[in-house]
């Protein structure tokens, strides 16, 4: 990789034809797009929170302290994610001079903020599970924090290094590295007492759609390219810009709406990727306020209690006669989640932990009302039940009907109501981070996507079928509760478009990208694993 910089980074020349694209008269516009979008976002974040904050009685300014900064920190990698991803977006619209690069950005930028804001959150969570379950649940003591910071850092470490020299390499990518380093980590530190390290069944699932994104991104794009070939006879749109002349107005269409498409599709599926963490922040540092979802209304309390008991009647029929709990329900329950193996006890503790968390509701009616001091062993209680559930339903052990699969669903999203949610302040405040580094650090990464995976000038088709497809595969990804990589598939599918059209491709980047590529999951685990190691050494 010794000639890394010149062939992927951002050179003189690559710089000055992205330059010359540029018009001063836009970015007046952009400013002013950013300083409204800002304000505002600004504003109703500092609402909502002095809202969620304001019946809470202050001891210590400690857990406030540490609060704003792991916020500055999580905040600060959707930051670099919004212009290390987010930039192979506008890469298209920009090099066919379909947009001004201020304009593409700030466009980018906001599809992002849409994206994130309706956004359901089950990538955010998909994440979660990754992590060892004792330090989720421990996430405000020493450990939990020491987890938070060392994925985050070395996530934020990693991308920066590659954004340096220009390489399309994946957030996606980055933070299950990270995540695998701090599991590993938790793992070795505690080998006697038998602490659970990384989920490996879940990574394995999450790395699959890593690693097959990209061959899709680069068959579909090239087989796209090659089927509009052959249906859509319109020459114009196989040709490649001429100066800086925009495109006919049906391409430049095209273009914007595939741009807008995967800028969406990206606030919606990466954007989510630091909500999680950010959760774990507030029920670490102000459970009374996060831990539980206070939004949830009275009929849904009264549906909650109704789907305990059939669920309580459901694992009653199926418990164990032989088992005997012999320790505290959710540490048994818990362990069963670590080790994965059920044991003679297993269904009695969750079938005591869903009549205790059943119990609970029913006497303080709205979860808001339950006492500060109790919300985090409620919230820990209800999400250790709704992952044994998912478990025992995945392994079919025990073997629960059709109609008992059904209700046990019902209830587990019950519960996932109350703990997995996102305030909406906090997708604001992502998409703010997201939207503000697509408009301050995008250059390295156009250029790149631009101007060194093909040696001939991206064409409009080229363009509208590489981002057609990663919009696609974003997506449905989406709806799979999947984390997938925006980069990989966007940077894969112009490679693809370039292969099809005969374009021919400078190997020198596809190698270093692959090399980022194959290199991002061990360094960034190598990273994170020892920062969480020296936190956890500062914390003890």
């Amino acid at each position: 990789m010794a000639d890394l910089a010149t062939t992927a980074g951002a050179p003189p020349q690559g710089a000055s034809l992205l330059d010359s694209k540029m018009k001063k008269s836009s970015s007046w516009v952009s400013g002013a797009i950013i300083f409204a979008a800002l304000a505002g976002g600004l504003g109703f974040i500092g609402y909502h929170v002095s809202q969620d904050l304001g019946n809470i009685v202050v001891t210590s300014i400690w857990p406030y302290l540490l609060l704003g900064v792991a916020l500055l920190i999580a905040l600060g990698f959707e930051f670099v994610n919004g212009f290390h991803d987010t930039a192979n977006a506008v890469a298209t619209v920009i090099y066919t001079h379909s947009l001004d690069p201020n304009i593409a950005v700030v466009w980018s930028g906001l599809c992002n903020l849409a994206g994130v804001l309706v956004s359901s959150g089950a990538v955010a969570f998909s994440i979660i599970t990754l992590l060892p379950v004792e330090l989720i649940l421990q996430v405000s003591s020493g450990a939990g924090f020491a987890m938070v910071f060392a994925l985050l850092i070395a996530a934020i470490l990693w991308n920066l290094s590659t954004w340096w020299f220009g390489l399309p390499a994946s957030s996606s990518h980055t933070m299950v590295g990270s995540i695998i380093g701090v599991g590993i980590a938790n793992q070795l530190m505690n080998v006697r007492s038998g602490t659970s390290g990384v989920d490996w069944e879940q990574a394995t699932k999450v790395f699959k759609v890593l690693l097959i994104s990209p061959l899709i991104g680069f068959g579909a794009a090239a087989f796209l390219l090659l089927l509009s070939k052959w249906l859509i006879k319109y020459p114009a749109l196989y040709e490649a810009p001429k100066d800086n002349t925009p495109p006919p107005w049906p391409i430049r269409l095209l273009l914007v709406l595939t741009c807008s498409g995967v800028s969406f599709s990206h606030g919606s599926n990466d954007g989510q990727k630091g909500m999680g963490l950010i959760m774990l922040i507030l029920i670490g540092t102000v459970p009374t306020a996060y831990a539980l979802n206070h939004a949830v209304t009275s009929h849904d309390i009264q549906d909650f209690i109704a789907a305990s008991e059939q669920a309580s009647r459901i694992l009653d029929r199926h418990i164990d006669k032989t088992g005997y709990l012999g320790q505290d329900a959710r540490a048994e329950v818990t362990n069963y989640i670590r080790t994965k193996e059920i044991q003679p006890d297993t269904v009695l503790a969750l079938h005591e932990l869903v009549q205790d968390l059943n119990g609970e509701v029913s006497v303080y009616k709205e979860f808001k009302s339950v006492p500060a001091k109790d919300q985090t062993n409620v919230r820990n209680d209800m999400y250790v039940a709704s992952e044994a559930i998912r478990l025992m339903q995945k392994n079919h052990n025990p073997a629960f009907t059709k109609d008992e699969n059904a209700a046990l669903a019902n209830y587990k999203s019950k519960v996932d109501k109350a703990t997995k949610f996102i305030p909406p302040w906090v997708k604001v405040a992502v998409a703010l981070a997201l939207g503000l580094g697509t408009m301050v650090g995008w250059k390295r990464i156009v250029v790149t996507v631009g101007e060194k995976i093909g040696k001939e000038h991206l064409t409009y088709a080229q363009g509208a079928c590489a981002e057609l497809v990663a919009m696609a595969t974003i997506s449905a990804a989406d709806n799979f509760g999947l984390p997938v990589s925006t980069t990989h598939v966007l940077s894969s599918g112009v490679a693809g478009t370039m292969a099809a059209n005969r374009s021919g491709l400078q190997f020198s980047t596809i190698r270093n990208i692959a090399a980022a590529w194959v290199f991002t999951l061990p360094a960034a685990a190598l990273l994170s694993g020892t920062l969480f190691w020296l936190f956890r050494q500062i914390a003890i």
